[in-house]
């Protein structure tokens, strides 16, 4: 079942077509990455997701429950917008509190919540201290905890580790797997592809309000069907490759050095076993072997489809 489902989703501003017939689904307890360049249409689809935007045409499902609906959907669906903003005078645990109540929890349990929250984004010793005295880090830290009150079936994150330094950017990630194992899903949106790769199962990309390409990370960067071996200086044996695994694909990308080979996996030809003839192929051939890697990168990925 999905958690959230667009079906031929269009969205027009004036002359600017923004969503050209979007389809998608994000399967239920996914961490997923949606990517694309600026202007591809992300903020649309989560505006319209979160009901901010009506769309022109197609249609919409939140949580099987069609297009969102507060009356059916409060409690469930969470949003962090990339640009949200927190009331420069209340202070960090207030601010949790109110977004508690409004999302139907109790005042005990909001508290309870919020202090947790806190703790946990590494903000329980700024819970009495107002907005307009954290840094940009710790408002980014403040927003994502919002986010995550009332442990909401569907998450939605615009560049939730936008501004961080490494450690918090770190734990925020683990609390984000910590969330997830609970069962619920997150649609995550960001630029930063290393750090999506690590942490989504399921990725989209979206360029130029089209999905291009969508499924789990592991199909969508050909972890079962490809293979790059990173060649040093030296001998760059391509043809005794090409030799080797017949009836694989095998090109040679001399600027990064790096030796593709596309497979069509069997239960005797995996990942493993083309990297074990490849690698004694190249050595034998004198080549110095600098790193080897299963599939291509999603950055990698990402600049082929876009």
């Amino acid at each position: 079942m999905a958690a959230l489902r667009f079906a031929d989703v269009r969205k027009r501003f004036g002359s600017t077509e923004a969503l050209r017939g979007v389809s998608l689904e994000v399967p239920r307890g996914t961490l997923f990455g949606l990517i694309g360049p600026n202007g591809a249409g992300k903020p649309s689809a989560f505006s319209i997701a979160c009901g901010f935007l009506n769309a022109d045409a197609g249609e919409v499902s939140v949580l099987d429950g069609g297009a969102f609906n507060p009356a059916k959907h409060k409690g469930r669906m969470t949003a962090l917008p990339q640009d949200a903003a927190m009331g420069a005078e209340t202070r960090c645990l207030e601010h949790l509190l109110f977004y508690g109540r409004l999302q139907g929890l109790s005042a005990g349990e909001a508290r309870r919540q919020g202090e947790r929250l806190l703790d946990e984004v590494g903000l329980g010793d700024r819970r009495n201290a107002k907005a307009r005295t954290l840094s940009h880090g710790m408002l980014r830290r403040l927003t994502v905890a919002q986010a995550l009150l009332g442990e909401p079936e569907l998450i939605l994150l615009d560049e939730p580790t936008s501004g961080l330094d490494p450690r918090h950017a770190h734990e925020l990630r683990e609390l984000l797997r910590r969330t997830r194992r609970g069962g619920r899903t997150m649609v995550i949106s960001s630029h930063n592809l290393p750090e999506l790769e690590a942490l989504c199962d399921h990725v989209a990309f979206i360029d130029r309000g089209v999905v291009v390409a969508a499924g789990a990370t592991d199909a969508v960067t050909g972890k079962g069907q490809e293979v790059e071996i990173e060649l040093g200086q030296g001998p760059a044996p391509i043809e005794a490759v090409t030799a080797a695994v017949t009836g694989d694909s095998v090109s040679w990308d001399e600027d990064r050095r790096i030796v593709r080979i596309v497979f069509q996996p069997r239960p005797d030809h995996a990942a493993e076993d083309v990297i074990g003839i490849a690698l004694r192929a190249l050595l034998d051939g004198g080549a110095r072997i600098a790193g080897v890697r299963r599939g291509t990168s999603l950055e990698r990925k990402f600049l082929e489809m876009t």
